[in-house]
């Protein structure tokens, strides 16, 4: 791998770090403001919902594309974005007229200057605050229910149906944050890329991850576009270079989300005590062995980019998310039983 895809690979694990360690930042937080979406976080029946409203959100962003309404498409993702940094700035700041102003902003950036530092800030912003609201909101059970439903999902539409390709095809244009976008190099401009190509080309999985998932509290992020080339070269000794030596790559901001739920929900509802660390008074054990299983998975799923194929990125992800937690819920000491979230049925 170049020094270039390094440089690459840095970056998006940064960004996954900023997104784990803000949700488990925001998770006290959002709990004492009252942001738990549902009456009762153990039940597993709200997985189920949730990734129902992820079929119906995946239909319908696929038909807005068939029928030429992108930027409708466009306007909700930026309406999205801005009510997630709402969320997160109400919990941050006291004042509410400046955390309005503040969520404004990120939807205004969105919509004027797109670039994509603009696009990773306003993903890792709403990356946190999906996260911690998915954390209080899906109790052990429900969590583990969602992230390995959702992990098959994303293996199927990446691998069997390939929708998510079809997906990838609408929303490159679009410049929003449904993806994370890599860098390899600081010339990079997503301003000046053009994702425009002939309808063979769309979708050969070049310097991309799949996500499959909404990224989201409010489903608008199921249009992962990460199986999408991100091949800026004009010539054609480009497409036959290494991939990690490509201008840009991209990773579904549902990547960065879906595993951090786990984060989030280890360290609220496992009953494994607190790492006692000041910054972050959520962190357990079970919590931090999670973020170790990511990046473990995350490691594995960067490798297997920088072959040049597209790949689904929960598997590896999720898989590592809830195999770390509950490895750290055993050395934490918590019963097998409680750390799955079986104990209230047995």
């Amino acid at each position: 791998m170049s020094r270039r895809a390094y440089r690459g690979v840095a970056l998006a694990a940064l960004i996954f770090l900023v997104v784990q360690v803000g949700a488990l930042a925001l998770v006290p937080t959002f709990f004492e403001q009252g942001y738990q979406t549902v009456e009762d976080p153990t039940d597993p029946t709200n997985s189920l919902l949730y990734i129902g409203a992820i079929i119906v959100m995946t239909a319908f962003m696929l038909a807005a594309f068939k029928y030429d309404l992108d930027q409708l498409i466009r306007l909700v993702i930026v309406f999205t974005s801005g009510l997630l940094a709402w969320y997160v700035f109400a919990a941050l700041v006291p004042n509410g007229l400046v955390a309005i102003a503040l969520s404004a902003g990120v939807s205004l950036a969105l919509l004027v200057y797109p670039e994509w530092y603009v696009i990773d800030a306003a993903g890792a912003l709403m990356g946190a605050g999906a996260a911690a609201l998915f954390g209080i909101s899906f109790g052990l059970l429900p969590a583990i229910v969602l992230l390995s439903v959702l992990a098959i999902y994303d293996a199927i539409s990446v691998y069997k149906t390939k929708h998510m390709l079809d997906l990838a095809e609408g929303v490159m244009d679009l410049r929003i944050p449904v993806v994370l976008v890599i860098p390899t190099t600081l010339s990079y401009s997503l301003l000046d890329d053009d994702f425009a190509r002939d309808a063979n080309e769309v979708g050969d999985g070049e310097n991309a991850t799949d996500g499959g998932e909404p990224a989201g509290a409010v489903d608008a992020e199921t249009a992962d576009a990460e199986a999408a080339d991100a091949d800026t070269d004009a010539d054609a000794d480009a497409d036959e270079s290494d991939p990690g030596d490509r201008d840009a790559f991209f990773i579904g901001l549902g990547d960065a989300v879906m595993p951090t739920v786990m984060v989030a929900s280890g360290a609220f509802f496992s009953e494994a005590p607190s790492l006692g660390l000041g910054a972050l008074p959520a962190l357990n054990l079970p919590a931090l062995l999670a973020m170790v299983g990511t990046f473990a998975g995350f490691s594995g799923l960067m490798w297997a980019v920088m072959k040049g194929r597209a790949h689904a990125g929960l598997p590896l992800l999720n898989g590592g998310a809830i195999g770390g937690y509950l490895v750290g819920s055993v050395v934490a000491g918590v019963p097998l039983v409680s750390a799955l979230g079986l104990a209230p049925y047995l």
